[in-house]
């Protein structure tokens, strides 16, 4: 862990996990072992993140995330977790959150946005600057806004014909 990164109490980080500058884990989080949390990464309250997974810099992942084993998220990327929030009426807590399910082997783009409550299939590859508003099957290659499957791709990321 870096110096300039601040974990919370009540963290649990696996071995060899790297955070790097300027990161927060916020409490109850869980993070699994050989991850990589590149910089300026939030992960908030209660989040379950896998192992081997790597986010990169400036991703913020929300309570109500859960992100399965060798996932990769891409620089700046977005998730959410509240459908409709408004500043006037404060959503906080668990039970205001829509659960995001992000499944094993799943690469996220630079730029793409995850809205709340959707399931990311196991080894889909969501195209940088998507924008994920509902469930993605397994396998499947996605982009644009809304995001659509424009084909199947297999365990590695390699596009099938």
């Amino acid at each position: 862990m870096h110096e300039s990164s601040y974990i919370d109490e009540n963290v649990m980080i696996g071995i060899d996990t790297k955070i790097w500058h300027f990161s927060h884990v916020q409490s109850g989080s869980k993070i699994g072992r050989n991850c990589t949390i590149g910089q300026n990464v939030n992960v908030g309250n209660n989040v379950v993140i896998g192992n081997y997974v790597k986010i990169q810099n400036n991703v913020s992942v929300y309570e109500g995330v859960e992100i399965e084993d060798y996932v990769f998220c891409g620089p700046s990327m977005v998730f959410t977790n509240i459908k409709r929030p408004r500043s006037e009426f404060p959503q906080r807590g668990s039970e205001h959150y829509s659960k995001t399910l992000i499944k094993r082997s799943a690469s996220i783009g630079a730029n793409a946005t995850i809205v709340c409550g959707v399931t990311i299939g196991e080894y889909s590859m969501i195209g940088s600057g998507s924008v994920i508003t509902k469930d993605i099957p397994p396998y499947s290659l996605v982009v644009g806004n809304p995001g659509r499957i424009i084909g199947k791709v297999d365990k590695k990321g390699k596009r099938i014909e």
